[in-house]
């Protein structure tokens, strides 16, 4: 018997089955009492923690648990339930950093202190500007101004007293606030130039950078090929972009033809965001629900063909009201054009921030983990495999609940869904499947790919110079490959699968608690039955929280740094013919352009969140390393997590060797930023804002 050895239930030494029960039960706790700091309790909890009942502005729903508002769960704590509605938690600060987490989920003591450093210069940095904003007016004057604003200011104070009285109040540990007020004096702040403007401050506005952005950029996930012309929406109402309008930007190609050669592309924020749009627009927002039409060019890229701008009825009934923009590069239709991309953007940062990003990693993956602990046995093979790869999830899943996420918290004050932000993400996870959370199966579900068994992976891309796809599908080999050797080497038989007590027990948690609601869709999950259903369901997985959560997450700053690039709300609508915002977008429209995105209160706080998000911490883990060299004592485990890193490495090469291409214009595109999300970075040496590497997991 080793320390360090795996085994399945049915194989346990019979001195250790009382110690591999009692653990389990142990854990489970009994649903009842606040937490402790020191308990090791995992159990679920609805999204009950967000809102305060006692001020009416911060009243929001229950997440999870009801038909109307699905939602994955959380970590439970346990706290005060309000006495004002009886069902939300109350908390005892406005910003709270202590809440509960079981202790081997937290934050080890350094990548605290530097993420609270972080935080706090990312709180001067909108704190100074703030006050400055204060005595100049709250609007960028120029592009000019606003990049030698932000960018080119000189060092401030690292931060200051009130910041750090709160703080001192908020952090658990004394220790920790001394090493995070030791890192604030040592390093002055500054925004650093994001990559979007590095090599041209102008590139950023092109059509092909609109588009390419959709393909190699920060939301690669959203893009579908165009199925049905016009477009129609889930209540069968027909847009209303004609032939005639998509027509007219090709050469001697009809609609139908374009759709057959698989090179018309759509860009598709309609459906979920028209429920909304009138309550998000008593915000003092100006939210359209858009539709963007792309062609694929004979050298690869896509070219914007037009762009549908629509908001509900002015009547109060179900109708809409629609206005079409095509390309122009001159005079008034081309200022059009721009503001058009720019609401375009602004509905791609919302579904970003919110859906690729919150929703379909950091939320959904916090109750694999909660199940993991609650019935894998520490024991158990498919634990060890698992545990890298939620590494400080439920930490910092716990941190954007208390800053983020909250009611009145910084992506309400930053995003354009502001109060209806959760509500909004919840509709959308109403129709979320686990199984089509793996790459190929997203690929095919928008349209972006077709099973072809002749084809390496037996895919087909639509798009070949697909940057994220690319890459990915090279990234996803890796992780199938090596997870299928790990379920081979413990499961020879698919009934060993079928006869594990623990692992069937962990996936009806999953689908009945941790994603209760979405239990009711038999096409969300796979049956455990079989060693090539858990092969599929794991690397979704490893997937979800290693590479999927890279590409989504550290390009935030490198493309969203640069505010008028990925603008996160609107404040003017787009000038109608004949208007004084005509007059005004004729007579200066850079000046029209900036008094429409956000101000400068809003966009140096969401240019604060993003540089936090899209640093790489110094005890980052990757894809392909281990904490500890002693995770296993089994030889042919370590044979195979060899050649998982070696094939990493292979491709590394591959990722670089693509960036040299001249022929592949997606991988750097009109502003020159190589597409480096997806570099998995085997050795861990970069830190920072690297824009590069895959960690283990969702760590940030």
């Amino acid at each position: 018997m080793h320390a360090h050895q795996s085994y399945l239930p049915s194989k346990t030494p019979e001195a250790l089955l009382l110690l591999r029960d009692e653990e389990l039960r142990s854990l489970r706790g009994n649903g009842r009492g606040e937490r402790k700091d020191w308990e090791r309790i995992y159990d679920y909890d609805y999204y009950n923690d967000l809102g305060n009942p006692d001020n009416p502005d911060h009243v929001r729903p229950v997440m999870g648990g009801t038909r109307m508002h699905p939602y994955p769960r959380r970590c439970r704590t346990g706290r005060a339930i309000s006495k004002t509605d009886e069902v939300t938690e109350t908390r005892k600060h406005v910003i709270n950093l202590d809440f509960y987490i079981p202790p081997d989920e937290r934050f080890s003591p350094g990548k605290l202190a530097e993420v609270l450093t972080l935080g706090v210069q990312a709180v001067t940095h909108f704190v100074v500007p703030e006050m400055k904003t204060m005595i100049q007016g709250n609007n960028f004057k120029s592009i000019e101004l606003l990049t030698r604003d932000l960018y080119t200011k000189p060092s401030q104070p690292a931060a200051d007293g009130e910041v750090m009285e709160q703080l001192k109040t908020s952090v658990p540990s004394k220790k920790t606030y001394k090493q995070v007020a030791k890192n604030v004096k040592d390093t002055p702040v500054k925004f650093p130039i994001p990559q979007v403007i590095q090599h041209d401050l102008e590139a950023w506005r092109s059509d092909e950078e609109f588009a390419r952005e959709m393909l190699a950029g920060l939301n690669p996930v959203a893009i579908k090929r165009l199925q049905k012309f016009p477009p129609v929406s889930s209540g069968g109402k027909k847009s209303s972009i004609t032939a005639q309008h998509v027509e007219s930007q090709f050469a001697d190609v009809t609609i139908e033809m374009a759709m057959r050669q698989n090179r018309l592309y759509i860009l598709d924020h309609h459906d979920y965001l028209m429920p909304y749009l009138r309550r998000i627009n008593t915000l003092g927002v100006c939210i359209y629900a858009s539709r963007t039409l792309l062609f694929l060019k004979s050298d690869g890229t896509l070219k914007p063909v037009v762009i549908e701008l629509s908001l509900p009825a002015t009547d109060g009934g179900d109708g809409e009201i629609s206005r079409i923009f095509l390309p122009a590069s001159h005079g008034t239709d081309a200022h059009l054009w721009q503001l058009a991309k720019a609401h375009v953007s602004v509905n791609d940062s919302g579904y970003h921030q919110l859906i690729s990003h919150w929703l379909f990693t950091h939320a959904a993956v916090e109750p694999f983990v909660i199940a993991t602990k609650r019935q894998l046995s520490a024991m158990h093979p498919i634990h060890k495999l698992l545990e890298p790869h939620f590494k400080d999830t439920m930490q910092i899943n716990t941190l954007a609940r208390s800053i983020l996420l909250n009611a009145g918290g910084i992506l309400e004050r930053t995003m354009y869904p502001g109060r209806y932000a959760l509500e909004m993400s919840s509709a959308i996870y109403g129709d979320w499947r686990f199984t089509e959370q793996s790459l190929p199966n997203d690929l095919v579900r928008r349209g972006m790919a077709s099973r072809d068994p002749a084809m390496p992976g037996g895919l087909s891309l639509h798009i070949e110079d697909y940057p994220y796809a690319v890459d990915g599908l090279d990234v996803w080999r890796a992780i199938d490959g090596w997870v299928r050797s790990y379920c081979a080497h413990f499961y020879h038989h698919d009934t060993d699968v079928e006869e594990d007590t623990e692992l069937q027990a962990w996936w009806d948690d999953v689908r009945s608690v941790g994603h209760g609601d979405r239990q009711g869709d038999p096409a969300c999950w796979l049956a455990l039955d079989s060693v090539d259903n858990l092969a599929e369901t794991l690397s979704t997985l490893v997937w979800i929280a290693s590479a999927l959560h890279a590409a989504v997450n550290f390009g935030q700053y490198g493309y969203a740094g640069f505010p008028p690039n990925r603008p996160t709300r609107c404040r003017r609508f787009v000038p109608l013919p004949g208007s004084p915002e005509m007059t005004q977008l004729e007579a200066d429209p850079d000046k029209f352009f900036l008094e429409m995105i956000p101000d400068r209160f809003t966009a140096t706080l969401g240019l604060a969140l993003i540089e936090v998000l899209s640093n790489h911490t110094s005890d980052e883990v990757y894809l392909g390393q281990r904490a500890t060299s002693t995770w296993t004592d089994d030889g042919e485990l370590l044979r195979l997590l060899d050649r998982f890193r070696e094939e990493l490495r292979r491709v590394e090469k591959r990722v670089t060797e693509r960036n040299k291409d001249p022929r592949l214009n997606n991988r750097r595109g009109p502003v020159k930023v190589p597409y480096t999300l997806l570099f998995p970075d085997v050795a861990g040496t970069d830190k920072g804002l690297t824009g590069r590497g895959i960690p283990n997991s969702v760590s940030i």
